[in-house]
């Protein structure tokens, strides 16, 4: 069963950047996106998320679809006395599956977090959340190899039922994380 549907679509924000998007997205498949520097991957992950505008075409959601949007750069408040746990309590994160390694951050400060600690608290938030469909933009951002290898490990083993679509520049990642992959390069509306 598709989680999401797109035909045609075209997104931007004051003018399309992006046109003819058309793919779907089901229960359990990591889609992955790629394309040239500038051509709107991230303005579509934000165009499903309602922060771009969808300009036309078609959107088909499941009923009540929740989503979840992990950006390039995830916000996060400086001097803001949140440790990760609560952090993760207000993402409405279920922490059974909280990783060893981020299992040691537990009780730290966010703003106390290395780059690298913070994304992959970030992400695990989106993926442990009740979202069905969640959206990773770069989520390698700031990630050493074993950083990366965590990340691996936490797509694999997330719930079954959830659809994940990302972008990533590191396209061995992009192999190993993905079921699929679509290149949106040539859907670049720099004529328009």
């Amino acid at each position: 069963m598709s989680l999401l549907h797109l035909q045609d679509i075209t997104v931007g924000y004051q003018k399309p950047i992006l046109a003819r998007v058309t793919f779907q997205v089901k229960k359990g498949e990591v889609l992955g996106l790629s394309g040239s520097n500038g051509c709107g991957k991230s303005t579509l992950l934000k165009a499903l998320s309602g922060e771009a505008r969808i300009f036309s075409g078609i959107v088909t959601k499941l009923p009540e679809l929740k989503i979840s949007l992990q950006k390039q750069h995830p916000p996060r408040l400086a001097d803001f006395p949140l440790s990760a746990h609560e952090y993760l309590t207000l993402m409405a994160a279920d922490k059974a599956m909280l990783p060893p390694r981020l299992e040691l951050l537990r009780h730290k400060r966010v703003d106390s977090l290395s780059g690298g600690q913070f994304q992959l608290l970030s992400i695990f938030a989106c993926l442990a959340s009740p979202s069905q469909l969640v959206l990773l933009d770069e989520p390698t951002n700031n990630l050493d190899p074993a950083g990366v290898s965590l990340l691996l490990e936490m797509l694999k083993n997330r719930r079954p039922e959830q659809g994940v679509i990302l972008i990533s520049h590191d396209h061995d990642f992009v192999h190993a994380a993905t079921t699929r992959q679509i290149d949106l390069t040539t859907l670049h509306c720099s004529d328009l």
